[in-house]
């Protein structure tokens, strides 16, 4: 298994090296470019249209589910596992010099989330909860390659949920093994049994249902965690600066105490960051497309909000608690071990308790969050029933999997994987970019009229084929639109 893990670890770090690092940074600099730095200027828009109202149908009903709940569905995927365990993995890896490298590919990551989830909006369809699309979906309607579109598609599906709801399942048996003491084949295939049991009590009930669950989740298990790690970093308040400064340091020097060259830092950073906040990776326009929304740059303003939020202020709680603690890197093991001796030194042994429960919540809800991912992947393959109900049985079996499946193995595979998968978005987004560049000149013009922005198909050059966004009334709904003039 050593030698395996091995063999995709060097080829990985390779793929990552010279395909996938390259395109991230420049395209993530176009799109800032091109766009204004509208993950930076548009900042207070991103709160704002968090909140908006969700546009209903005829008879009442919300005609999807709301732009909140398609934040905390992505949330849901987002701030899990790589938020806890990859930190620690990244400062094993790389020093701390690698979390600078997390922060600064959010930021230029920020537009690139920005372009793919408003193509995402933009190219969505109708089913019968309400919208999907993403990727796959722009693929075919915007590119005019559905082969593209599967490809994308059969790739997101062994990504998210299976071989990264597999490490959420397996941080999972980890933390509790170690807050336990005791472990064993038993305790990996019970815990797995009774998180695959959970999952399916949620995913077989929809959409709807796994934004209900999220929305609810997702609050609860970041406000637990951010709690925690205020409280640490407060105990060790004077030591902060010092953090930075040697963040900041590390982050362009080679790391004495994990052996790590610049290349490396840089690497275990953006590969963890990207890991964690899935800025272009293709990963969010799904959560984002199921969204009912007025104008498409409105998902692309709250998934950007999403980057930051799983990044900026989850990951650095995390980077901050580790350094705190001030432990010793050199051959420490990856994942979450790392985190969880900083937590129970800083608080003492009852606070493993707590870092259970919270770890329960993120990976839990990464594990809806991936599969909602990958159903609306299956459901753009394959329109077939059968189909859909063997995909959730298979995604609850990769949860069971996953719990007794060692954790290296896991990292490494969902780190290849995932760089696939980001090449083909990226390359996607940088085709269609123009769009989304059009659609958000759009959103300013109407911004600055003073309106809250609407889009309708027709008014902005759009190639391909638009499914919704047809008329004020189809976008708004039939009792908005009636207290409004239309000028469609």
């Amino acid at each position: 298994m050593n030698a395996v893990n091995d063999f995709l670890a060097d080829k990985g770090d390779l793929f990552w090296t010279w395909a996938v690092l390259p395109v991230v940074v420049v395209l993530g600099l176009y799109f800032t470019v091109r766009t204004g730095v509208v993950q930076i200027r548009l900042l207070p828009s991103m709160v704002r249209v968090l909140r908006d109202p969700t546009p209903r149908n005829a008879d009442g009903e919300a005609q999807s589910i709301s732009a909140f709940q398609a934040f905390t569905v992505s949330a849901a995927s987002r701030v899990g596992v790589g938020n806890i365990a990859g930190v620690g993995t990244a400062i094993v890896l790389g020093g701390p010099g690698a979390v600078f490298w997390m922060w600064l590919m959010a930021i230029v990551g920020g537009a690139s989330s920005f372009v793919e989830s408003t193509l995402g909006q933009l190219y969505k369809v109708r089913d019968k909860d309400g919208f999907r699309g993403g990727p796959a979906y722009y693929m075919q309607h915007g590119l005019g390659r559905r082969w593209v579109g599967v490809l994308f598609a059969v790739v997101l599906i062994v990504c998210f949920p299976l071989a990264f709801s597999s490490l959420q399942a397996n941080t999972i048996v980890a933390t509790l093994e170690s807050t336990s003491g005791h472990g064993g084949n038993a305790m990996a295939w019970g815990l797995g049994l009774a998180v695959a049991g959970l999952t399916a009590l949620v995913i077989f009930g929809g959409i709807r249902r796994i934004a209900q669950v999220t929305e609810s989740v997702v609050p609860l298990m970041a406000l637990l965690y951010l709690v925690v790690g205020v409280v640490i970093v407060a105990q060790n308040i004077g030591e902060v600066p010092g953090m930075i400064q040697t963040i900041v340091s590390d982050a362009f020097t080679a790391n004495s105490a994990t052996g790590a060259a610049v290349g490396s830092v840089i690497l275990a950073g953006v590969k963890r960051g990207m890991f964690s906040n899935e800025a272009g990776l293709g990963s969010a326009p799904n959560a984002g497309a199921s969204a009912a929304v007025t104008h498409p740059v409105k998902q692309g303003l709250v998934q950007t909000l999403g980057v930051y939020f799983d990044t900026l202020i989850v990951c650095s709680i995390t980077a901050f608690i580790i350094l705190a603690s001030q432990q010793d890197y050199t051959d420490a093991a990856k994942g979450i071990d790392l985190t969880y001796g900083a937590v129970t030194g800083g608080l003492g042994e009852w606070a493993g308790w707590l870092l259970a429960v919270i770890i329960f919540l993120l990976a839990f809800s990464s594990i809806i969050g991936n599969y909602y991912y990958g159903q609306a992947n299956v459901e753009f393959i394959s329109d077939n029933p059968m189909v859909l109900t063997g995909f959730r049985a298979l995604a609850c079996a990769a949860v069971l999997v996953g719990a007794v499946l060692s954790a290296d193995v896991v990292w490494t595979f969902a780190d290849g994987i995932m760089g696939v998968m980001a090449l083909i978005n990226l390359i996607s987004i940088a085709v269609l970019s123009g769009i989304a560049f059009r659609l958000l000149k759009d959103y300013r013009e109407q911004s600055a009229r003073g309106e809250d922005p609407v889009f309708i198909r027709g008014t902005v050059e759009v190639p391909g084929h638009v499914e919704t966004w047809a008329s004020r009334e189809d976008v708004v709904g039939p009792e908005t639109a009636a207290r409004r003039p239309r000028d469609d």
